[in-house]
């Protein structure tokens, strides 16, 4: 089925609804902002949803000066995929994309590129391509970034990963199947599961691409791939990280960056950073295959909003247990 990219009377004048996911996300919204304004649009209408769960930094007052809609969450309530559902119910666009508030469109065609795959009737959900900042990101992330998003498309694509960091939706395939609201990450990989289960086809466009900006620290880094691991329990419980699994993964992932630094003349930059991302990448993916229980109120506040919790020292200790 081929659709047009014009209104849908289903969904007013609205085509697309651009749904941003913030918290204290001020440093890099208005860039982000400004490359949606500069999307090339092909007829298309949109419109911007904020969906924002207690920011303290301006990032509302800038979404509110751009003319965004706003949809707060209260911080207790918050998870990934009750965000987006958030701001799916307040969207109108037939198509629902979904970007990070740390995420910046690389050119003008990211928008149209996304959504043409649903347009055309060729998948229900499509992520696009994530690349990292040539100057802010990390060298090991930079070489997820390369795996996980390489530059040929896959529409439609096998298996069932996906990333909401830089995605679309059908939305009236949300509205039978909405994000799971439980999860602590990988709410996208969980409905491309899903939908895939379902008879429905996802896809992977790699010229819809982004800047996906991380500044972590290493603690942080470690919590991000922890949560995903207790989500991907869920999703994936035939999945189990040994011990031997997390020294064996960190290792191959040193060798293999320290290598690929080593060619390009970066290695004795990055070394040691290497070793501490992958550190915290794998031992949080042990620890999160190894932690797949009910989380209290006060771990998942630990998980979501670290930099806001006066006694972030006592909420690490409860969630790594004794030492």
């Amino acid at each position: 089925m081929t659709s047009t990219m014009g209104g849908d009377p289903d969904s007013g004048a609205i085509d697309v609804s651009i749904v941003i996911r913030t918290y204290n996300e001020a440093r890099w919204l208005p860039e982000l902002l400004a490359a949606i304004d500069r999307q090339a649009m092909h007829g298309m209408t949109r419109e911007i949803v904020v969906v924002d769960s207690g920011s303290t930094d301006g990032t509302v007052q800038i979404a509110q000066e751009h003319g965004c809609r706003i949809v707060r969450i209260e911080q207790h309530r918050f998870s990934f995929g009750r965000s987006l559902n958030t701001g799916c119910h307040a969207a109108r666009g037939r198509w629902l994309v979904f970007i990070s508030g740390h995420c910046i469109p690389t050119d003008a065609d990211w928008l149209h590129n996304l959504v043409t795959p649903l347009a055309r009737g060729v998948c229900v959900y499509a992520y696009g391509r994530q690349q990292g900042h040539p100057e802010l990101t990390r060298f090991s992330e930079g070489q997820l970034f390369r795996k996980y998003y390489p530059e040929t498309s896959a529409v439609p694509q096998e298996g069932f990963f996906c990333n909401n960091a830089n995605a679309a939706l059908l939305r009236s395939v949300w509205r039978l199947h909405p994000f799971d609201e439980e999860l602590t990450g990988l709410e996208d990989m969980a409905l491309a599961k899903r939908l895939r289960d379902a008879g429905h086809a996802t896809g992977y466009v790699a010229t819809s691409a982004v800047y996906h900006i991380h500044q972590e620290r290493c603690r942080q880094i470690k919590r991000r791939f922890e949560r995903e691991a207790v989500a991907l329990k869920s999703i994936m419980p035939e999945v189990h990280v040994s011990f031997p699994d997390f020294v064996r993964y960190f290792v191959a992932g040193i060798v293999f960056d320290w290598s690929a630094a080593l060619a390009e003349r970066r290695l004795s930059r990055a070394w040691l950073d290497i070793c501490k991302y992958r550190l915290m990448q794998f031992y949080g993916t042990y620890r999160g295959n190894h932690e797949h229980r009910h989380l209290s109120r006060r771990m998942k506040e630990q998980y979501f909003f670290p930099q806001k919790r006066p006694a972030a020292r006592a909420l690490v200790a409860e969630l790594e247990g004794p030492r």
